[in-house]
């Protein structure tokens, strides 16, 4: 084999003989508009930057929440002009040189990629960057999502003749399959690496939190009121709270032996990614017991503890005439849009009440929690019905009903991913429904409608693009 190797090794030194050398770059600059409010940034920055590029190369990302039916390459351009003129060519007709623009809608749900005159590559490879990204954005993982879609605009921008596919695909056919072979395994164990380093980062984080409130995490469990009907169902959760502790501790410990051809293998990123999903799930948990303990007991400070218990249904309110509007017309005079409208300025008004009744003693903190936990199921019911009239008025066809169906019941049961409070701790992610997941719900289920009815990038400006140019497409994910 060793000698087949070299063999092959020099055939294909023969033919990249008269090949330019491709040097790795890292980005001249990274620049983050997360408009949308997505990204972990301490995550994101720092492996971006990392990132090799073939020739000097900015980088600009931009988020922002949009709709199913805008148009994502119209809203970077108007962006670029209002924020960012240095994006654009000096004629402003064209991306800047040099410029690797990333986007991403995560409510409208879809990605754009777009590059000045010197990075641009065709049409079919910006949907393999865009294509990269779509399983994790449909995990709304936006973060890793875009990293992956930025690492894999790296490896296509600039590439080298001899990198490029039509090449690799000779050499496969002159029999260079063994090297072939071993590249594309350099390549996975590198991003093994990657996201393996980025896991752990991530669960240091939380574990560093854990364990330096450790005893007064104990201290606000030993003194919630177990008489509570929600003080003792957090009590519940902790009493698994240590154990996880142990777990996260030898993980934390496991995953820091580990030598770097080590963290290159799968089964060890599994490792890695199990270690910083025990150590967030705890260092959400833990302020939720303190919160319990000083909300319950109307210690200094349970104001603010029980502003975190609304803030999931004030989100909620907030978000009711924009989940209507973003439906199709026709649902949004709808009897089930009235209600919803109805519950919100209902349920404003009774917020008020609740402080009040509480600082003066009127009622009491498992009385307040209840109001909010069947606020909460009453919003539920008010989405499932309203979700009915929207997919009855965009869907053409029975199946087109039962898909879109399926696609938001999966969105909507897959939990709120905003905050950690004492309702969401107690009970199943499926209890409660958002505004947030109405509106991904039905942006997806309208993606996956669109994708059966027609497919391909969006290539265009729209109206206000007059007649700007510049490379770059976006597709629906």
């Amino acid at each position: 084999m060793k000698r087949m190797i070299g063999t092959l090794l020099l055939v294909l030194a023969g033919l990249l003989g008269a090949a330019p050398a491709a040097h790795a770059v890292t980005p001249t600059e990274v620049v983050v508009e997360d408009t949308a409010g997505v990204l972990d940034q301490a995550t994101l920055l720092p492996a971006v930057e990392a990132i090799d590029f073939y020739e000097p190369t900015k980088v600009a990302i931009y988020t922002y929440n949009g709709s199913a039916s805008a148009n994502l390459n119209e809203e970077v351009l108007r962006f670029a002009r209002a924020e960012h003129p240095e994006w654009l060519s000096a004629d402003g007709q064209k991306w800047a040189d040099g410029l690797f623009i990333f986007a991403l809608d995560p409510v409208g749900r879809w990605v754009g990629t777009y590059m000045g005159e010197d990075r641009k590559i065709p049409l079919e490879q910006r949907e393999d960057i865009q294509e990269t990204t779509k399983e994790l954005f449909r995990d709304a993982q936006w973060t890793d999502g875009t990293i992956a879609g930025i690492e894999r605009g790296a490896e296509l921008i600039n590439r080298p003749w001899y990198r490029s596919g039509a090449f690799i695909g000779s050499l496969w056919a002159a029999g260079i399959a063994v090297v072939g072979f071993f590249g594309v395994r350099f390549g996975v164990r590198r991003q093994n690496l990657a996201r393996a380093r980025r896991e752990i980062e991530r669960g240091d984080r939380s574990y560093s939190n854990v364990s330096l409130d450790l005893d007064a995490t104990e201290v606000n469990a030993n003194t919630i009121p177990p008489t509570s009907e929600y003080g003792s169902r957090v009590l519940e959760k902790y009493r698994g709270f240590m154990t996880g502790y142990t777990e996260a501790s030898k993980l934390n410990d496991r995953v820091h032996a580990m030598s770097e051809k080590e963290l290159k293998s799968g089964k060890n990123v599994k490792t890695a990614a199990e270690y910083a999903r025990i150590a967030t799930e705890l260092d959400a948990l833990d302020d939720v017991i303190a919160d319990t303990n000083t909300f319950l007991n109307l210690a200094s400070g349970w104001e603010r503890a029980w502003d975190r218990q609304l803030a999931p249904l004030r989100e909620d309110l907030d978000g009711i005439d924009t989940l209507i509007e973003e439906g199709p017309e026709t649902a949004r005079s709808a009897a089930t849009a009235a209600a919803l409208r109805s519950f919100r300025d209902r349920t404003r008004e009774d917020l008020e009440d609740w402080a009040a009744a509480l600082t003066d003693g009127r009622t009491t903190p498992d009385t307040a929690l209840r109001l909010i936990q069947d606020s909460r199921s009453e919003f539920t019911d008010l989405l499932k019905a309203h979700a009915d009239t929207v997919i009855d008025a965009y869907a053409k066809t029975s199946s087109e009903k039962d898909k879109m169906r399926e696609d938001m019941d999966e969105e909507l049961r897959s939990g709120d991913r905003r905050s950690s409070t004492i309702l969401d701790t107690v009970y199943p992610p499926y209890m409660f429904y958002s505004a947030y997941a109405f509106n991904a719900g039905y942006s997806s289920a309208q993606s996956s409608v669109d994708s059966s009815r027609s497919s391909g990038s969006t290539t265009g400006y729209g109206s206000s693009g007059g007649s700007f140019s510049g490379s770059g497409s976006s597709s629906r994910f």
